[in-house]
């Protein structure tokens, strides 16, 4: 795993060198184990490293060619092929020059041209500079594990793994799209290609781009979910199937040359990766917990430690508390450019720092059990008959609140693309549901928290539910094998049931949840005041609501609350520039 970044000017001059180390230093978080450099003709690119397969011989670029001297073409990549060693085997007559699973991609171009991404297995951004053709080919794996950013400015074209790092080099001025920060206060998260920064953009998942004299001059794209009916499978048959592509998928996921370990809440997902890690693996599994102790919040670590205990792996309980909370926030929002309001956030980067701290570089994580077995209540709510059903449609987190200045719906612009790029003849509304979700709320959600957290302390993740082929098996399902006697993802109740029933699989879902609530509202009245006095809240908001949220009490508003804190903390570090240093108070106090 690592950070990229990389320059293709307009006028056909060579990258400036002291712009190209700035985007290196501004992404060595993401790679603390070396870095590397490729400059040739218009194109420069740059590669900070997180060693984890191929130790010794690993490093990038890499080159293909007659020589090191006269390469044909030189790649940098943020990401894991799984299937590098298949397609190892079927490129039997050709000569590699390291051992890395990423060196792969490099040959797949070369044989395949652009659309060379079609073969790989994994979760990856990758950079290819073709140099006899004089163009750039950027690629993005299909669910948007792996995040990539890009700028078309008067220099050229200009990408890296973190909009921060473009903007930080000097590259791209810090101002605000309007309509997508309306989105972020509204949604939690932004949709599309525009992020929240002018004139950055986000590659789209499964998106390869060719450039050629600074200018992108084609886009293709590759689907993350299959085409095709739902399958007439019986349960049984089904529970085979899902055994087999799981376990295949979690070996893939396993290859690694450093200690790796997962993140565990002890619900279904998590238990379904544990249950299968600890059939495959000969010592413990180190599996991480996160808790709340002193809230009205349920503590999952117990029953996870239950859990974990019944297939022998190593628990870890790790305790996030309020005092994190207050001293944690401001260097998770720094650490999160993309932004996402998700307070899963809070304990997935204290997790982080405790995996790397327990001497694991890679982690495995549930994420994208719900999308893709049928998870969520609203899901459910779908399928219901007229008048009963409930539309997808999310309302804003502000709705009829009255604090926003503007009361726009452009902010749902973006979600409505995915809906109407949802639909399809051959999908029902469950399956429809679930493209949507997968489309944005996924990638520019979850994974988004994910890599940004995990990333901060040097440590990789990965996701084994989103392989093409546990996607191919799961989304195909039919809906009675996902949604069943009013419980989701039931096709892995029905896997634990047999394989690890002390997960208590056929219990209803406890959705996740971190009390911000209740720790903000300890100190509502100070956060009110210093909230309402920042120039981004003051931008948004209408004078006078923004203490007055902070005076009241229910869901909704604490919802709110926690968002107005996260953009406002957000805010300060990607626009106006300020350090996250101290604590809460400290930092709004600047």
């Amino acid at each position: 795993m690592c950070g990229i970044g990389g320059i293709m000017t307009n006028d056909g001059t060579p990258p400036e060198t002291g712009v190209l180390d700035r985007l290196s230093g501004l992404l060595s978080h993401r790679g603390p184990d070396g870095n590397g450099h490729h400059l040739s003709g218009d194109v420069g690119m740059v590669q900070t490293r997180l060693a984890i397969i191929d130790l010794e011989t690993g490093d990038q670029p890499i080159y293909v060619g007659e020589s090191r001297r006269s390469p044909k073409a030189a790649l940098v990549a943020n990401g894991e092929i799984y299937n590098y060693v298949e397609l190892k085997c079927e490129l039997d007559k050709t000569s590699f020059s390291t051992g890395s699973d990423c060196e792969l991609p490099l040959h797949m171009y070369l044989s395949h041209g652009y659309g060379f991404a079609k073969y790989l297995r994994g979760m990856y951004a990758i950079a290819i500079h073709d140099i006899k053709e004089k163009k750039l080919i950027l690629s993005r794996d299909p669910f948007g594990i792996k995040p990539l950013y890009y700028s078309e400015t008067d220099v050229g074209f200009v990408f890296a793994s973190e909009a921060q790092a473009i903007i930080r080099a000097g590259l791209v001025t810090a101002k605000l799209n309007r309509m997508q920060r309306d989105e972020l206060m509204q949604l939690q998260f932004t949709t599309g290609e525009k992020t929240v920064f002018q004139g950055i953009f986000r590659m789209r998942p499964g998106e390869t781009l060719v450039v050629q004299g600074g200018k992108i001059v084609s886009r293709s794209y590759q689907k993350a979910l299959p085409n095709g009916r739902r399958k007439h499978i019986d349960e049984s048959e089904a529970l085979n199937d899902l055994d087999a592509v799981l376990m295949d998928s979690i070996v893939a996921h396993q290859r690694s040359d450093v200690p790796y370990g997962m993140f565990f809440s002890g619900g279904i997902d998590s238990s379904v990766l544990l249950g299968m890690m600890s059939r495959l693996n000969e010592r413990p599994v180190k599996a991480l917990t996160a808790g709340f102790s002193g809230t009205i919040t349920h503590d999952e670590r117990m029953h996870a430690r239950s859990v974990a205990d019944a297939v022998g792996a190593a628990h870890i309980g790790v305790e996030f508390s309020e005092e994190d909370f207050y001293s944690l926030l401001p260097k998770i929002a720094s650490a999160v450019d993309d932004p996402t309001a998700d307070y899963a956030i809070l304990p997935t980067f204290k997790l982080a720092a405790c995996a790397r701290a327990e001497g694991l570089k890679v982690v495995l994580s549930g994420e994208g059990g719900d999308e893709l077995f049928g998870g969520y209540g609203r899901y459910r709510h779908a399928m219901r008959p007229w008048p009963f059903s409930k539309s997808m449609r999310r309302k804003g987190v502000f709705h009829g609140l009255g604090v926003l200045r503007e009361n726009s719906t452009n902010w749902r612009v973006g979600f409505a693309i995915s809906e109407r790029d949802a639909l399809a003849p051959e999908r029902n509304t469950l399956q429809v549901a679930q493209a949507i979700d997968c489309a944005d709320w996924l990638s520019a959600d979850l994974l988004t928290k994910l890599d940004r957290c995990l990333m901060a302390h040097g440590v990789e993740g990965r996701v084994p539910f989103l392989d093409p082929a546990v996607a191919q098996t799961a989304y195909l399902l039919p809906d009675h094998l996902k949604i069943k006697h009013g419980k989701g993802k039931w096709l892995l109740r029905s896997w634990l049931k047999s394989n690890l029933p002390a997960a208590n699989p056929l219990e209803a879902k406890r959705g996740f949840t971190v009390p911000v609530g209740e720790w903000i509202a300890g100190r509502s009245g100070k956060l009110g005041q210093l909230i309402a006095a920042q120039s981004g809240i003051r931008e948004v908001c209408r004078p006078g609501k923004v203490e007055a949220l902070f005076t009241s009490t229910g869901k909704r508003q604490g919802k709110a609350q926690w968002t107005l804190l996260f953009y406002a903390l957000w805010h300060q570090a990607h626009i106006l520039g300020q350090s996250s240093q101290g604590d809460v108070f400290d930092a709004l106090s600047s």
